[in-house]
């Protein structure tokens, strides 16, 4: 079943900054439905880039599920400053990064990036699924 409108909540970390890293994404229906949840480690990284990893999987999870529009949080406020192009960014691996993500948003009809803060219950999620990816993983 495909579902045109979907909200994604994202995050990513590393223990040590950086550290071992990894991603969680949770993505839902506009009801607050489950859709998926994902969780994976991505090797050595820092927080920023752990961050725009899990957006780049969130992106690419939407796709795969039919959606058209997207609503995106994330509880980074510098990522979504920097995707919303509020803030520049100067380090060229993040400009990659930043522009991997404009390439997939082309994907879609619609996507809006949001910061809340980290209490939100879909950031909460996302979180608790790094976390579970890092344990399982001995880190």
């Amino acid at each position: 079943m495909t579902h045109s409108k979907v909200i994604i909540y994202s995050d990513g970390g590393a223990r040590g900054n950086p550290g071992p890293a990894a991603i969680g994404v949770f993505i839902c229906d506009e009801k607050g439905n489950a859709l998926q949840e994902h969780h994976e480690v991505i090797g050595e990284a820092t927080n920023n880039i752990a961050e725009y990893t899990a957006v780049l999987v969130g992106l690419e999870l939407a796709k795969k599920l039919g959606a058209r529009e997207i609503h995106y949080f994330v509880d980074s406020q510098l990522v979504a400053s920097q995707l919303t192009g509020k803030y520049r960014i100067k380090t060229p691996h993040i400009q990659t990064l930043c522009r991997q993500v404009k390439e997939r948003e082309k994907s879609f009809d619609r996507v809006k990036f949001q910061q809340v803060p980290r209490t939100n219950e879909g950031i909460s999620r996302a979180d608790k699924l790094v976390n579970l990816a890092l344990d399982l993983a001995g880190h």
